[in-house]
């Protein structure tokens, strides 16, 4: 009777087993968050409000008035170009693991594969995220508006003197050769060079700001100062568009730092505070530093003020608590002021809208700071204990950028120079590039 009870057991046993796998099954599956997707939705459009209209206003506003519609046609051209550049080959070179080992130093470790090239095997129900909570194409789309605005970012170096063909090229090949790889270096996971040194970068100080700052300044090193600078008076032509811009950079960035929380969640809303904080105290440190230095503050100093905030505290958003961020925005403003200032006059080279001034410097400054500040003992919400560890880590990070950004960056440029001419002509420059580049006028009075 007691074998015939275990075998009836047995049966049930294995009637029921599947049943409880299959259930199993279903709760491990993963499950797209509403919440997250709307977050993610809005912070993707955020991000590409930044550049199309904010940084293409920003910079406008700062050029000769017969030189602004070469700026916006730039930035929407870039917009376009590394789109599809983007599901082309770039999505797939920045976050395919594929060969990736942690620990293991090989080309994958610089260089993702090409498995998601024409975003293969993207579908609707494809989810991704620190949970797989939102849609793949919403990833997708959200680092594609980062990898845009990256190369606008370079813009501000060069403006006012680089024919728009060589432009569209030097930022296609610059792209392939440094963006993409430098985000697959930062953010593809265990194997990336500098994931697997423990780098931290939130949303991009590394990635974005450090990149394009080196590359403006070796643009603007390449083709050359401006025709007449700097005895020749530049002021911007319309400083409304510039603070109009920097508005909308500074709305647009909370997309840019929260969104990378990639969720709706605390370390989001911190992100959002952080911002806030250091752009405020970097807003106001550039002014009163110009203030004191110059005697009168300015509204382009602001602006820059907020800029050089936001590029600081982007690879800190989601570390650093809110004192920490209020440091770093301060000492943001302040240096970066001197460095777009008394530096770049120091040392003479024409880098036209401070690119470098603000988004290297800025960056450079930004990812230091990260290191310092997202200890816990100094209110941070990151994992450092070691803050001078930290510090040597962020240190190599920014090292490998600068080295390896200024010289692919360099041989890009140099190569094309040699191929098909960077610079526009001197009559060209003269009449200003809109004519000369576009055959139109940004005013026709």
């Amino acid at each position: 009777m007691t074998l015939r009870k275990f075998a009836g057991l047995g049966a049930l046993l294995s009637l029921v087993m599947p049943s409880l796998a299959m259930a199993a099954d279903e709760v491990a599956a993963p499950v797209l968050n509403s919440g997250d997707t709307a977050w993610m939705l809005t912070s993707t459009a955020l991000v590409l409000f930044m550049t199309i209209p904010g940084l293409a206003l920003f910079y406008g506003g700062m050029v000769r008035s017969k030189n602004i519609l070469s700026v916006l046609m730039q930035c929407f051209a870039i917009t376009g170009l590394i789109s599809i550049l983007w599901v082309i080959y770039g999505y797939s070179i920045a976050f395919d693991t594929t060969g990736m080992e942690q620990g293991v130093v090989n080309f994958n470790s610089f260089f993702g594969g090409m498995g998601k090239a024409f975003l293969a095997g993207v579908t609707p129900s494809s989810i991704t995220g620190p949970a797989a909570l939102f849609p793949e194409a919403v990833f997708i789309t959200f680092q594609m508006t980062f990898a845009i605005i990256t190369p606008a970012l370079i813009v501000g170096a060069f403006a006012e003197r680089m024919k728009f063909s060589a432009m569209l090229i030097f930022m296609g090949v610059w792209f392939t050769l440094v963006y993409a790889p430098i985000a697959h270096m930062v953010w593809s996971g265990n194997g990336g060079l500098m994931w697997d040194w423990g780098v931290l970068d939130f949303a991009g100080g590394t990635v974005v700001h450090i990149n394009a700052g080196v590359a403006g300044l070796i643009a603007c090193l390449v083709l050359g100062k401006r025709k007449g600078f700097p005895t020749t008076p530049m002021a911007p032509h319309n400083l409304g568009y510039t603070l109009m811009g920097a508005a909308m950079l500074w709305v647009g960035w909370f997309g840019f730092n929260a969104g990378s929380a990639a969720a709706a969640n605390g370390t989001a809303g911190m992100a959002m505070l952080v911002t806030q904080i250091a752009t405020a105290a970097a807003a106001l440190g550039w002014m009163f530093a110009e203030w004191l230095t110059h005697g009168k503050p300015s509204a382009l100093g602001i602006a820059s003020g907020v800029v050089a905030g936001l590029v600081a505290i982007t690879p800190a958003a989601g570390t650093v608590g809110p004192m920490g961020a209020l440091v770093i925005g301060l000492a943001a403003g302040v240096v970066c002021f001197f460095c777009a200032t008394s530096l770049k006059r120091k040392l003479g080279y024409d880098d036209s809208l401070d690119a470098f001034g603000v988004h290297g410097i800025g960056g450079i400054l930004g990812a230091i700071l990260t290191g310092v500040f997202a200890a816990p003992s100094l209110g941070g919400f990151g994992t450092v204990t070691d803050i001078a560890a930290q510090v040597w880590i962020q240190c190599k990070g920014v090292g490998f950028t600068v080295i390896y950004t200024a010289i692919v960056t360099f041989i890009i440029l140099k190569v094309l120079d040699a191929v098909m001419g960077l610079r526009v002509t001197e009559e060209e420059e003269a009449v200003g590039l809109d004519l000369a580049q576009h055959n139109e006028r940004g005013y026709n009075l």
